[in-house]
């Protein structure tokens, strides 16, 4: 009598979709959390030099929580193409809404653009990495 093999509850297809859906909940909130608020720009009094309107404090804590978002969603089983369009599409979305009211070029289409690759670019090495990761730690195991 063989056993029949028990399916992970991460590969449920209940799990594969809430997970994706859940990252993409958390890439957007992220958005609006650290950066959807800020529509400041500031000039240096000195040299007259305009910047913003994020801080690099914004910037890294966005950047830092998506990471974190990506990699809990790959540890506990999320697949990592549906994870990765997720927070992309969403991230990007939340970022879309927000810079076409604020934009009367039309021009955040060009910054919508270059964010999809970057972070499609962002979650595909990630993927890489915690992948290598889990391989490297599960052959450490036996």
């Amino acid at each position: 009598m063989t056993a029949t093999p028990k399916r992970r509850r991460s590969s449920s297809p209940l799990f594969q979709t809430v997970g994706p859906l859940l990252v993409a909940l958390l890439s957007a909130a992220s958005w609006y959390a650290w950066l959807g608020w800020d529509d400041e720009y500031r000039v240096d009094p000195v040299t007259g030099a305009v910047s913003g309107p994020y801080a690099v404090w914004q910037v890294l804590g966005c950047a830092l929580t998506l990471l974190a978002v990506f990699v809990a969603a790959l540890l506990v089983g999320v697949r990592p193409v549906p994870a990765g369009a997720a927070l992309t599409l969403a991230f990007s979305a939340a970022a879309a809404v927000t810079w076409a009211r604020r934009d009367d070029s039309g021009l955040y289409v060009i910054g919508v653009g270059l964010l999809l690759v970057g972070l499609a670019a962002g979650t595909a090495v990630v993927s890489v990495l915690v992948r290598a990761l889990r391989r490297t730690s599960a052959v450490d195991a036996r």
